[in-house]
C-alpha cells in the first residue's frame, strides 16, 4: 500500500475530490457488502488484514478504523428531475446535516419510498457521514438532486399532491393521504433551521401538522427533520395498509 494510494482514498473525504474523481468511500463490513451486491460499481476494496492496520488507520474517516473499506463510483444520473407518473416520493428542501440525510435515506428504504429528490443546497449524499448513517440504504434508494419547486409543480400538473408539515397545518392523523397509487405524491421535508422555503411552500397543496401529546403542551419547539420524516411517512403507509386490508 503506497502513500499515494492512502492519500488518494483519504482525499475522497472532501467533496471537491469526490466530484473530481467520481468516487466515494464506504466503510465497514456491512456497507462494503451492500456496495458489492448493488447496482453501483465498486472500484477498489481495502482490507486491514491485507494492507496493515497502520495503513487502514491513515485511510479511515471513522474514529475507530473498520476492517474493510472500498471506493465506489458515483451513479451518472445524480442530477435528474424526471418525475414518474405515480409513486410516493420525498423532496428534501435544504437538508444540511449529514446524519439527518443519511437517516432519511434509511427511512425511505424501510418504508419503500419510490425515490428521494433533494435541492442543490442539500448536503452531498456521498459525504462519508451520510453514507455511514444510511447503513446501506444509499445503495438501494433512488436519489437525485433537482429544483424542488419545479418538481412539485410537475406533480400538481399531473394531478398529484404535494404535502408539507407546518405549524399551522391540519392534523396529519385526521387527513386522508395519498400514497401515489395513481398519480405522484410528494412529501416535502424542510431545512432543519428554517423549515420549508417560501418558494417550495407555495407549491404545497396539503399543509400538515404533527400534533404533540398532550395537544395543549407542545414541550419541544419542533421535531428533528429525520424524526418528522419517519412520523409522516409512517402515517402515509399506515393508511395505505389500512385501506388495503379493508
Amino acid at each position: 500500500m503506497t502513500t499515494a494510494q492512502i492519500k488518494f482514498v483519504k482525499s475522497l473525504s472532501q467533496k471537491k475530490f469526490r466530484d473530481q474523481y467520481g468516487l466515494f468511500v464506504a466503510e465497514g463490513e456491512k456497507l462494503v457488502a451492500e456496495a458489492l451486491h448493488s447496482r453501483f460499481k465498486v472500484r477498489d476494496v481495502y482490507r486491514a488484514d491485507e494492507i496493515g492496520e497502520a495503513a487502514m488507520a491513515r485511510m479511515t474517516g471513522l474514529c475507530t478504523p473498520s476492517p474493510v473499506l472500498c471506493t465506489v463510483e458515483r451513479p451518472g444520473d445524480l442530477v435528474n428531475g424526471d418525475l414518474p407518473a405515480k409513486g410516493l416520493f420525498l423532496a428534501l428542501d435544504g437538508i444540511r446535516d449529514p446524519g439527518n440525510l443519511g437517516t432519511i435515506l434509511r427511512i425511505a428504504d424501510w418504508f419503500g419510498i419510490d425515490a428521494v429528490f433533494a435541492s442543490p443546497d442539500t448536503v452531498d449524499v456521498f459525504n462519508p457521514k451520510v453514507v455511514q448513517a444510511t447503513m446501506g440504504a444509499i445503495f438501494r434508494v433512488k436519489f437525485h438532486y433537482t429544483d424542488i419547486p419545479s418538481l412539485c409543480n410537475r406533480a400538481l400538473t399531473a394531478g398529484g399532491a404535494v404535502y408539507g408539515t407546518f405549524l399551522d397545518g391540519e392534523n396529519i392523523y385526521e387527513k386522508s393521504l395519498s400514497n401515489g397509487v395513481e398519480r405522484p405524491s410528494i412529501i416535502v421535508i424542510g431545512n432543519e433551521a428554517n423549515g420549508i422555503s417560501s418558494a417550495t411552500a407555495a407549491c404545497v397543496s396539503h399543509r400538515l401538522y404533527i400534533p404533540p401529546f398532550p395537544a395543549d403542551d407542545p414541550g419541544s419547539e419542533s421535531l428533528n427533520a429525520a424524526v418528522a420524516t419517519a412520523v409522516t411517512v409512517a402515517e402515509f403507509r399506515r393508511l395505505a395498509l389500512k385501506s388495503f386490508r379493508s
